[in-house]
This record gives C-alpha cells, sequence and structure tokens, in this order.
C-alpha cells in the first residue's frame, strides 16, 4: 500500500523535525554549560557578578580538580650534572641512571596521595627523556639501556598500571635545537614532538608549558604558535588539561606551595589574551582562542573590582607547584634539606585547602630512585593527613538551613556524597546552616566544598559554635570553591552553624566537614 501524505501532513512533520533538531541544541546547551561568558559594554557589574556565578568548569576541568594532589618528576642530564638550568650542549652519555625504576617512583607517590604523575619529557636543555625520532640530543643515545631506554614508556606504563594518571612537561624554550628561533621551522619541530608524546604513550592527562623563551642560535628569538600546540592536544587527546601557558589551569604565581587565601575560579580575561575573538566560538573554541599573556601574580584575580573591566570571564583555576627540595632537581647536597612532614601539611592547606591542586616536585637521583629521605617525609606527610581526616564528626548531623530548595534540602551538605548538595533558594545570596552532633566533640579543623558545577558562589562565611548561652565565632573566610580547609584552636562543642554572608548566586555546599588533627602544625 502506498501512503499519501498531505500538505498539511507535510508542514506539520517538518515542524515536528524543526523542534526535535532544537530541543535536542537547547539540551546540549543546557547539560552543558560553558566554561566561559562574553561581558558586553552593556552590562553592569551586577549583570557582570551574575555571569561569573554562571561560568563552570568543563569536564576537564573538574576532573583535573578532583584529583587534588599530583606529583612532579624533574629528571634529566641536569640531575647527572648537578645544575638546574642546563645549556643545551651537555653529551647524552652523562644520562646513566643504572637503577632506574619507575614503578618504584609511582609507588612512593601513590602511598603519599597523589592522583598523577607528571614527567619532565624535555627540559630547558633540549634532553629528550624518549626516543624521539627529530633530534639526536636523547636517550637513544645514552648508555642508558644501551640506548635502548624509554623513560617515557616506563613512566607511563607503571602509572597505568598502578591506577595513576600520566602528563608530560615539554618545554618549548630548547636551548639544544638549531631550528629554535626560527619561528616557522622550530614551531614544526616542537609540534612533531608534542604529536610523538600525544599517540605513542596512551592518554595523557595533563600537557604542563611555561612560559619560558629565549633567543635561538642565530640570536632571533622564538615566537611561539600556542594556538596550533592547543588545537594539536585538542585534536589528539581532547581530554587532556593544558596547563600554565595554557587555556585549562594557571600558575598560582609563586613556587613557594601557598595558594591566595582568596582564590576565585572565575577569573577576568582580557582582549589581548583573546585572538580572533570575533570568529566563531562554535568553530573557533575558546580554549584554543584564548593565549594566557604572562603570570597572574596579583593578591586579587577575581573580586567585583576586577570582573568589572573583563572582555570575558573564564574558569581557569589555580596549580600550586613546590619541591620537596629548595631545588627542582636532585642534588646529593640538598638531602638534608628536604621539607619536613609537618611543612607538608603546611602547604596541603595552603594549595588543596584554598581550592586549588598541588603539584609537588619529588625529583629522582642519579640511581634513578626516589630518595629515602623524600620517601620518608611524604609518608609521614601521609599518615598525619590520614589521622586528621579518618572521622569527619559531622557526618550526618541533624542539619537546619534557613532556606533551602527542593531536592538540595540541608541534609545534603553532610551525606559524604560529591554528588549532591545543599543549596539555598534562587534569590537568596545569604543563608544559614546549622549542625546538631550526635554528641559534643573536639575538633580543630573544618572542611567546606561548593558544588563546582553549578560555578562558584560564595564570598564571605564564618563558622560559629554554641558555648551554651552565645554562637561565638571560631573561623572565617572568603572563598570557598572546590575546597577549602581551615585550622584553628580547639574548639569543644555539639551546635555549630555555617553563616553564608555573601554569595554571588544562591550558595551551595556539597559537603562540610569537621575533623581532629593529631598534631599542631606550623600555622
Amino acid at each position: 500500500m502506498k501512503l499519501k501524505f498531505t500538505n498539511a501532513t507535510r508542514v506539520l512533520a517538518f515542524c515536528l523535525l524543526v523542534f526535535v533538531i532544537l530541543n535536542g541544541l537547547i539540551c546540549r546547551r543546557t547539560e552543558s554549560p560553558p566554561n566561559f561568558i562574553l561581558i558586553g559594554p552593556e552590562d553592569s557589574l551586577e549583570d557582570v557578578v551574575r555571569k561569573a556565578a554562571q561560568v563552570v568548569p568543563s569536564p576537564r576541568q573538574l576532573s583535573w580538580q578532583e584529583m587534588e594532589f599530583t606529583g612532579f618528576l624533574h629528571f634529566t642530564v641536569n640531575t647527572f650534572t648537578d645544575r638546574e638550568w642546563g645549556t643545551g650542549k651537555e653529551e647524552p652519555a652523562l644520562f646513566n641512571p643504572v637503577e632506574l625504576d619507575a614503578r618504584q617512583w609511582v609507588k612512593v607517590c601513590k602511598d603519599a596521595g597523589m592522583k598523577q604523575l607528571i614527567l619532565t619529557a624535555k627540559h630547558h636543555d633540549g634532553f629528550c627523556l624518549w626516543p624521539s625520532r627529530y633530534t639526536e640530543h636523547s636517550i637513544k643515545n645514552s648508555p642508558w639501556r644501551d640506548g635502548k631506554g624509554d623513560v617515557v614508556r616506563e613512566l607511563s606504563d607503571a602509572c597505568r598500571e598502578a591506577g595513576l594518571k600520566f602528563g608530560v612537561y615539554l618545554s618549548p624554550w630548547d636551548r639544544h635545537e638549531p631550528t629554535y628561533g626560527n619561528s616557522p621551522a622550530y614551531n614544526a619541530f616542537f609540534k612533531n614532538q608534542l604529536r610523538e608524546l600525544l599517540t605513542e604513550y596512551g592518554p595523557i592527562s595533563e600537557v604542563w608549558f611555561d612560559g619560558a623563551c629565549g633567543e635561538g642560535p642565530d640570536g632571533r628569538r622564538q615566537v611561539y604558535d600556542w594556538e596550533g600546540y592547543y588545537r594539536l592536544i585538542r585534536l589528539l587527546q581532547p581530554q587532556t588539561v593544558i596547563a600554565i601557558m595554557g587555556p585549562d589551569v594557571r600558575w598560582v604565581g609563586t613556587e613557594t606551595g601557598y595558594g591566595r587565601e582568596t582564590e576565585w575560579s572565575v577569573v577576568p580575561v582580557f582582549e589581548q589574551e583573546l585572538k580572533n575573538l570575533a570568529d566563531d566560538l562554535v568553530h573557533h573554541p575558546f580554549s584554543i582562542r584564548f593565549i594566557p599573556q604572562g603570570d597572574r601574580v596579583e593578591a586579587d584575580l577575581g573580586s567585583r573590582e576586577k570582573l568589572k573591566s573583563a572582555t570575558a570571564l573564564a574558569w581557569y583555576p589555580s596549580e600550586v607547584d613546590v619541591s620537596i627540595r629548595p631545588g627542582w632537581f636532585y642534588h646529593s647536597s640538598q638531602d638534608n634539606q628536604v621539607k619536613t612532614p609537618e611543612k607538608l601539611v603546611d602547604i596541603y592547606y595552603s594549595s588543596v585547602g584554598r581550592n586549588s591542586l598541588l603539584l609537588l616536585n619529588i625529583p629522582p637521583d642519579r640511581r634513578g630512585l626516589i630518595h629515602e629521605n623524600d620517601s620518608k617525609s611524604l609518608q609521614g606527610m601521609r599518615a598525619i593527613l590520614e589521622a586528621t581526616f579518618q572521622t569527619n564528626f559531622s557526618h550526618l548531623a541533624k542539619t537546619t538551613a534557613t532556606s533551602e530548595q527542593r531536592n538540595h534540602e540541608a541534609v545534603y551538605a553532610v551525606d559524604q556524597d560529591k554528588d549532591t548538595y545543599w543549596s539555598s533558594e534562587d534569590r537568596a545570596k545569604s543563608a544559614t546552616l546549622e549542625f546538631e552532633l550526635k554528641q559534643e566533640q573536639a575538633f580543630n579543623r573544618a572542611l567546606l566544598q561548593e558544588y563546582i558545577q553549578g560555578g562558584q558562589r560564595v564570598e564571605e562565611f564564618l563558622l560559629q559554635a554554641w558555648n551554651g548561652s552565645n554562637w561565638v565565632t571560631f573561623a572565617k573566610g572568603t572563598t570557598v570553591g572546590y575546597k577549602r580547609l581551615l585550622r584553628f584552636p580547639l574548639v569543644t562543642a555539639k551546635k555549630i552553624r555555617l553563616i553564608i554572608s555573601k554569595s554571588r548566586a544562591a550558595p551551595t555546599i556539597s559537603e562540610f566537614g569537621l575533623f581532629k588533627s593529631p598534631l599542631i602544625v606550623s600555622e
């Protein structure tokens, strides 16, 4: 039987098809809010603040943030020359770590709580820790493993076996490569090396670029093709985070291990950082067009005052890097200068506990092993943190709020489930959560986490304890973000309240915790 369609039926079918397509597009937009937003000249400060609360992390940024604590491994010919920066003239024969054991590196770092390791695949000296086909300045011309070794391979395999993510540091500055300074030629060379790392070693979770730049052999200064580098990474490994001189993660601004007391993940982007912004952002993604211009070292990056002059706002979280030793590469003279467990814990509170990710450098020694002193200090750090956070006194506490949304009630702030959260009513920009513990407890640490998939919103908060007759403030802060950890003198109480006094939109809390540290580390 042959079906017949009237004109009216055809029109109806066409309209239905258009509806389905548009509905699908709207749903995709709803399910995947942008990690950037443009600011128009007509936007008032109130409009800009409202927009800032709508910016959220991309899936790759969220996955990165949830790692919290990762490791850096600085290792190259510098390890054998006792230098921090090589000249590019070192002989490959110097590199011979006869006891190298990547599984030992991974075990030490995993036992310390790290979720990812980043290797200096190539530092400024240009020496490659993999047998690159594009240079002779690599381990293929070293005596290690009779010239058949591959540090990148051994570490990436060891990470995968242990369930850790693996990332690479690839220095754009290359003091050995003759084409450096001839910008088109060197950029092609660099992309070839980048392609090797991204196609031959399995998933690469983070590519770490610094902005070091010098002159080539002929005196010309190299101009890096950042946009081209980003495009290649997005093409070959779309889930890879591009850090520091990249659009996904920024440098905190120091190498001390200490982040800002007020750390906004949503920061302003200015016109000089946006290449060809007038282009269609659907076809030219923001994360390829956004090219950082210099390091952001100011104490204030994301306040209302800073937001009002932005061209755009982006989710651009902070990574805090620091070395366990005074230097970044191994030096035997520093064996007794390894940071103590207490110092490392202090750094943890001041980085992970301030809405940042901690990237801790542990340099392998000349044997090709993590030194015993470094390992011992990491073990001590882990023991302190585990003893502190093993018991959350506020878990399933009786919880009430001055304002809450349906399906986001106060109880979700203490259920230890990161995918649930309390939220105040839409129009409320301040609120109070009150927690009644099962019994009176002594505690000296507190944890707060926002549901950042809905944006970073909290601007000011304080914590109070009921002493039987009055509420007494024992801690306060500004930003929360993914995680905020607070330290304070011992408090004994059964009733505690969190007062969010200022927020950019309806505040959310995905987790609240109270803990007791067995050690009082340096404040």
